[in-house]
């Protein structure tokens, strides 16, 4: 850590050359002695990555940033805010606490913070940023969680832990017993310091397999930010048996939109079909992510178009956790009908159906955009379809 990066006159240049060309400063070099042009280049990425990801450390003077990779690795500032609101009580660790976001909101909500980090460099980084942040009551551990955790004799009411899924040598990892540290291996380990686990892990663990390989699996969080999957959030509790609860959320600006589920019921629910009615549904990401397919159909009372395309429809309007269309027509798939529509311009969206978006734009030479949105998909009989809707 290269404290010269937060004299003044070099936190100025950091701020104006935010959007300036990388590759130009590589080549004129550092202006600066005190630090070399990589460091300032590091410095410029880093920070640029946390305009709309962390905006109270970007707006915050004298935050000092660790190299871009920390930055994708960490909690956006809305997701750690929100897993802030699914736990309470009065201690938390986080056993991998990277760049410190999640503790940051954890400290919040909780009289005991304890951030433990692996990385000498990373930690001493956070620990100057909780100074400018003006955050008093996060104990900085630089170490290994799960070391420091067989160590201590203190218990905590919660344990938060987000592996790493980057490997030496398998690269991205996908199953939580490849990831850093081992949680399957350990999990005896936390459940002696603690009650309530939550995990944070990539969506594109599958709920299966890390149920597998856990223990006293009590609910998944699916999270989306604007209809993107960002992460998965387990929650265990240590002695827990009973079902799993899946719990949804697509964070918006507005009208954050939840849907939940019990797991162990999708696949006994059925749904029934219908030919494209009035109106169209297409659920969200985090619905999509957890496979509450016949669930969502159920619940809401809206018909299945066919098994394999999740798109839903109804004869009247009703409130829908994802986009909502109103069917202006429905016709089958093929070139004379789609000729006939004269539509050169539209919102494309493919579901279970064999040609992809950009086949359909090239075939029928029609460009993105408009008020148009044309739906490719499979009906209950089979068929291939297309429907013609307008956003709701």
């Amino acid at each position: 850590m290269n404290k010269s990066i937060l004299n003044t006159e070099i936190q100025e240049f950091i701020s104006k050359n935010l959007n300036s060309d990388v590759a130009s400063i590589l080549l004129k070099g550092t202006p600066f002695s005190e630090i070399e042009t990589k460091e300032l280049i590091e410095q410029i990425e880093a920070k640029k990555r946390c305009e709309k990801k962390l905006p109270t450390w970007y707006n915050t003077e004298n935050i000092y940033y660790p190299n871009k990779l920390n930055i994708e690795q960490t909690s956006s500032e809305i997701t750690a805010e929100y897993k802030s609101r699914l736990m309470s009580g009065k201690s938390i660790i986080d056993l991998t606490g990277g760049f410190g976001v999640d503790c940051f909101y954890f400290s919040k909500r909780f009289e005991t913070v304890v951030h433990c980090e692996i990385d000498e460099t990373l930690s001493r980084i956070v620990l100057h940023n909780y100074q400018q942040l003006k955050v008093e009551h996060i104990k900085i551990i630089n170490g290994d969680g799960v070391d420091y955790l067989k160590s201590t004799e203190n218990h905590f009411d919660w344990i938060y832990i987000d592996p790493s899924r980057r490997h030496d040598t398998k690269g991205k990892v996908f199953f939580l017993k490849d990831c850093l540290p081992n949680v399957p291996k350990h999990i005896d380990v936390l459940f002696n310091r603690t009650k309530n686990i939550m995990i944070k892990t990539s969506p594109l663990l599958d709920f299966s397999v890390g149920i597998g390989e856990l223990k006293h699996v009590k609910i998944i969080h699916v999270v989306a930010v604007n209809n993107e999957v960002k992460e998965l959030l387990w929650v265990l509790e240590k002695g827990y048996n009973g079902h799993i609860s899946i719990e949804t959320i697509n964070l918006k600006k507005e009208n954050n939109e939840l849907f939940s589920f019990v797991f162990e019921d999708e696949k006994d629910t059925v749904s029934n079909y219908s030919p494209p009615l009035s109106y169209l549904y297409e659920p969200n990401s985090a619905i999509l992510k957890s496979g509450g397919f016949q669930s969502v159909a159920n619940q809401i009372g809206v018909f299945k178009l066919h098994p394999h395309s999740h798109l839903y429809t109804s004869e009247r309007c009703v409130d829908f956790p994802g986009r909502v269309f109103k069917i202006e027509k429905y016709l089958p798939y093929n070139k004379k009908e789609i000729k006939k529509l004269g539509i050169d311009k539209a919102n494309i969206t493919t579901r279970n159906f064999p040609e992809t978006v950009q086949q359909i734009r090239k075939k029928f030479k029609v460009k993105d955009g408009g008020s148009i949105y044309l739906f490719f998909t499979t009906d209950a009989n089979g068929q291939k379809i297309i429907l013609v809707t307008s956003k709701v």
